[in-house]
């Protein structure tokens, strides 16, 4: 007697996922319209007979995920924003970028730095300490250091229009740590327009003598430069190649908050 057929999975859990897999459908759709679509085609572009996707939009109309406007026509509804607004706030830039740093400092065996800038200066708020020789640096957590002096500050002094260069470097002075620190506005804009170009920034010694940094810039869901991140080494074991992987990581940890680079042709 051959043994019993197992018995098949209840149709309930099938059709409902194939439910959820048609309500991600139509929220993709209505996501890739600014205007509200109409019913019709929805279903033209979910391939969704239009019969269920009524129904499904009513469902989803009921809990706030679409709204219908009294001519009939679909858009995405307001819980998508709340829920999209706590997802955002419960975003940690130290704890969504730590991975990514692990992973940098495990491929280049180099101390990794997160930086944030405070008024005229950069600050330091998260590190992944080398496993090679110790070396002296002000790069530490807490630490700060003048945007004109250091990597991560150049990617955000970028960012900044003319006048604003100007301005700072009016307020500042553009003290020096080390002689290669940058002390004149000729050669400050001169490093920041290379910074534009390689959206990348480097210091060469310019906070202190023996140490250099690569930076590359993390932005979060408005595409907004918020912090820096930095690959720092000794000067004997400096590597430019290595700039295309910091760059690469920042946009990681970019993609990771939320950015969406725009699209080039």
């Amino acid at each position: 007697m051959s043994a019993p057929k197992p018995d098949a999975a209840p149709p309930e859990g099938k059709n409902s996922i194939q439910v959820i897999e048609r309500m991600m459908k139509l929220l993709d759709v209505l996501a890739q319209h600014a205007d509200p679509v109409p019913l019709k085609q929805l279903a033209l572009e979910t391939g969704l007979h239009p019969s269920t996707a009524h129904r499904i939009l009513g469902a989803m109309t009921g809990t706030g995920f679409v709204e219908r406007s009294e001519a009939g026509v679909y858009r995405l509804g307001i819980r998508l924003l709340e829920l999209g607004s706590l997802v955002k706030s419960r975003i940690s830039l130290r704890e969504t970028a730590m991975p990514f740093m692990l992973k940098l400092h495990a491929a280049t065996g180099e101390s990794v730095n997160l930086g944030v800038r405070a008024g005229d200066e950069i600050v330091y708020v998260e590190r992944t300490s080398s496993g090679r020789a110790s070396v002296r640096v002000v790069h530490i957590v807490g630490a700060r250091a003048p945007l004109h002096t250091t990597a991560t500050g150049k990617l955000f002094l970028a960012e900044d229009g003319a006048e604003r260069i100007r301005d700072y470097a009016r307020r500042t002075g553009l003290p020096a740590s080390t002689p290669a620190s940058i002390t004149t506005l000729p050669a400050l804009e001169k490093e920041l327009d290379r910074v534009r170009r390689h959206d990348v920034g480097f210091d060469l010694d310019e906070v202190e003598a023996g140490v250099r940094c690569i930076a590359a810039g993390i932005r979060d869901d408005s595409g907004e430069l918020i912090a820096g991140l930095s690959l720092l080494t000794p000067s004997d074991r400096f590597n430019p190649d290595w700039a295309p992987l910091v760059r690469e990581t920042a946009d990681e940890i970019s993609r990771a908050l939320g950015f969406s680079a725009p699209r080039t042709r």
